[in-house]
């Protein structure tokens, strides 16, 4: 493998113009664009779990569907997990592959999360979803049995601006965690980063496709530091993980964040994978990297406790 190009294992994907997330012309219908990109993502293999029921719960605007994943039928503690796809395509199925393999790789109940979408819905209505969730799995948890002081937050590229912004709001409200899990976060609304320049083209992660998502998602909420996370205040928040991609356009937002939760004195680990690109976590049917990656902030998030001791990170 290259040190200056992707993995061997993506270049049928990346050569593939199709594959390509990037704005779509006008004419092109969302409908369509999703059932394609949601195809894709779902196909991934389904590791083996000891259970998974979907539950409806009440959210803000309606009800919102959500998926509990147990690793065993025995009490765990639980993992919110929110889903990647530019706060524009993704739903339970698409990543029901990376929540079964967090799920057993960190011995977690994993809570997956079906929030609403933009462009129809505009922020903060992904991130109001994902706290109406969290407050059905703390109130529900004796009837789930799972440990209702052991619960993280996690998500992948859109999703885990989703988790971070929902981390600072039970910071804010009292309402405590013990990790929060961030795989290629999508953080920053500008994206101007030096590796969104260097990767804006041919990693399968466009720049067009991340202005389209900010957009997309923005609505009136341009000013709100849980929109724009690069202005956000990380003080006081629970153990995070992230993990980064080489040949990602968010890689370097990523690796900025840990670096201010690390000035803020939070307990952060990054790693950072070698030839992958953006949304490898969720191809485990081309590198076996995609569980390694989940194995690692598994283990950090299994072994976390609120208020604990600070966590390894190797």
């Amino acid at each position: 493998m290259s040190d200056d190009a992707p993995d061997p294992a993506f270049d049928a994907l990346l050569a593939d113009p199709r594959m390509a997330l990037r704005r779509p012309p006008p004419h092109v219908s969302l409908t369509g664009l999703r059932r394609a990109a949601n195809a894709f993502q779902a196909s991934a293999p389904k590791p083996f779990i000891a259970s998974t029921v979907d539950h409806v719960v009440p959210g803000p605007g309606g009800p919102i569907p959500v998926r509990v994943y147990r690793p065993t039928l025995d009490r765990t503690a639980a993992i919110l997990f929110c889903h990647g796809g530019g706060f524009i395509f993704g739903n339970l199925d698409t990543h029901d592959s990376i929540c079964r393999t967090l799920a057993y790789a960190s011995g977690r109940t994993v809570v997956a999360v079906d929030y609403r979408l933009a462009p129809e819905h505009h922020f903060p209505a992904a991130l109001d979803d994902a706290q109406a969730a969290l407050e059905w799995l703390r109130a529900e948890a004796r009837l789930l049995d799972l440990y209702s002081d052991r619960i993280a937050v996690a998500g992948d590229s859109a999703g885990g601006h989703i988790a971070l912004g929902l981390a600072l709001r039970c910071r804010d409200e009292g309402v405590p965690l013990d990790h929060i899990g961030l795989i290629y976060p999508l953080l920053d609304p500008a994206s101007d980063s030096a590796s969104a320049v260097q990767f804006a083209q041919g990693y399968m992660l466009t720049a067009s496709f991340l202005e389209w998502a900010w957009d997309a998602y923005r609505g009136d909420g341009g000013a709100d530091p849980s929109f724009d996370l690069t202005r956000a205040d990380l003080q006081r928040l629970p153990a995070t993980t992230i993990v980064t991609a080489q040949f990602d356009p968010l890689r370097d937002e990523g690796e900025a964040l840990a670096r201010r939760l690390g000035d803020a004195e939070v307990d952060v680990a990054l790693r950072r994978y070698p030839g992958m690109i953006h949304g490898f976590a969720g191809l485990p049917q081309l590198t076996p990297v995609a569980n390694e990656a989940i194995a690692f902030a598994a283990a950090r998030i299994a072994a976390s406790q609120i208020g604990g001791p600070k966590i390894s990170a190797s």
